[in-house]
């Protein structure tokens, strides 16, 4: 047999181990899915060593690559951030267990009664790049949710995430639950990517994470349903009433807390009426820094230091420090470019006007759009959810950050006795 022949039959036996899997995860008690979590959590925390070596070799792989400081960053593991994910697998054990809960139903005439239930996916595949952190918060959030989880995390973290994902199945087996619940299929590269999206049968449903580039092929490619996460290309609209402080501090959190994901902000909208009192101190903070601003010729006037916009800067997910900056004549031309460059990510507007920002509210299509706050906000943990699948940009089933109910579904309990349609 050819290596693709080879690899496609090892494939499969994963497949089915993690199907079988999904079975007695189905009805775990939450007692049972917590000490797990629990065990996870320890274990992370045991393995700091190990787990911190393997992801030194990943990122000198990745300097060696090529790799861009915003992937570097995103990979990068150490013990604070190590401490950080154990604290999150903690948060999602003490999350209420949505299996089994009852979103509506009632008593039929006849005395029949009906319960619309929630109950796991089965099998939940996840494609994702230089993101070690998302190997621990899916399979976290699948193993409380009652799924199995099979992984693609990528070969710039291949290291790093075998022995998390070594970490996770021998805190399964510690405490009763099936080792293979979570499995990675790393080793497999490429092709272990391509049986995932066509694992029809035995993968329930997908989620990609990663750039536009990723998703955009797994949402063409999948044969398996595709929860949709999108990029990031965020806006913040300073209207004329925004104050400059308060403008300042929300565009500099947004921007410069952390601008290698993907709710950092990528563009700035500012009402002309507001340009002269409010940018120079916005910019000029961006500026000390370190952000490189990209501005049309209204901005420049007011800001000559910042280089001059093009039109692929509105439509450019950064994920560094950079920053596109326009003046716009009002409202309705802030909206219409949102709606023109938007992912449908995250959306912001700094306003003292009640009017304009719940204008702002009803006409966004984005998953979240927000008041007067940084869109850092937007994130599961932020959200209450502890960590998060992800953050869907589309329509059907989920939108915005994903929790632990949307990696569940429903069905209908109907209980009778003895009645018969007439």
């Amino acid at each position: 047999m050819t290596d693709t022949v080879l690899a496609t039959a090892s494939i499969t036996g994963l497949f089915e181990q993690a199907r079988a899997a999904s079975v007695p995860l189905a009805t775990a008690t939450r007692a049972a899915k917590d000490a797990a979590l629990e065990a996870i959590a320890q274990g992370i925390v045991a393995a700091e060593e190990r787990i911190v070596l393997a992801n030194d070799l990943d990122l000198a792989n990745g300097r060696e690559n090529g790799l861009s400081a915003a992937l570097q960053d995103r990979l990068r593991l150490d013990g604070a951030r190590l401490a950080s994910l154990a604290e999150a697998v903690r948060e999602i054990a003490a999350l209420p267990d949505p299996v089994g809960e009852v979103v509506r139903g009632g008593t039929l005439p006849n005395g029949v009664t009906t319960a619309q239930v929630r109950v796991p996916f089965g099998v939940v595949g996840a494609i994702y790049e230089a993101r070690p952190n998302v190997t621990i918060d899916i399979a976290a959030l699948a193993l409380k949710s009652g799924n199995a989880s099979l992984l693609r995390g990528g070969s710039a973290a291949e290291n790093t995430n075998r022995e998390l994902v070594a970490v996770i199945q021998d805190a399964l087996e510690s405490t009763g639950l099936p080792r293979f619940a979570v499995q990675t299929i790393d080793d497999y590269g490429r092709e272990g990517a391509r049986q995932l999206m066509r694992a029809r049968g035995y993968v329930d449903v997908l989620v990609p994470r990663g750039s536009a580039q990723l998703i955009q092929t797994v949402v063409t490619e999948s044969t398996v349903p595709v929860i949709e996460t999108g990029a990031g290309v965020v806006h913040i609209l300073l209207d004329a009433s925004a104050d400059a402080a308060m403008a300042a501090d929300i565009v500099h959190n947004a921007k410069v807390q952390r601008p290698s994901v993907c709710n950092a902000v990528e563009t700035l909208l500012v009402h002309e009426a507001a340009a002269d009192r409010v940018l120079p101190q916005v910019l000029q903070r961006l500026r000390e820094s370190g952000v490189t601003l990209h501005a049309d010729e209204a901005t420049r006037a007011v800001f000559p230091d910042a280089l001059p916009a093009t039109d692929e800067d509105w439509a450019t997910e950064y994920l560094s420090l950079d920053l596109a900056v326009k003046v716009v004549s009002g409202l309705d031309e802030a909206i219409d470019h949102i709606r023109r460059y938007s992912t449908h990510h995250t959306e912001s507007i700094v306003t003292a006007d009640l009017a304009n920002a719940e204008r702002f509210l009803a006409e966004v299509d984005s998953a979240v759009v927000m008041v007067n706050a940084s869109t850092r906000f937007t994130d599961g943990g932020e959200f209450g959810f502890g960590a998060e699948v992800g953050i869907s940009t589309q329509k059907l089933h989920a939108r915005g950050p994903m929790g632990l109910p949307e990696l569940t579904s429903t069905k209908w309990v109907v209980r009778g006795s003895g009645q018969v349609r007439g």
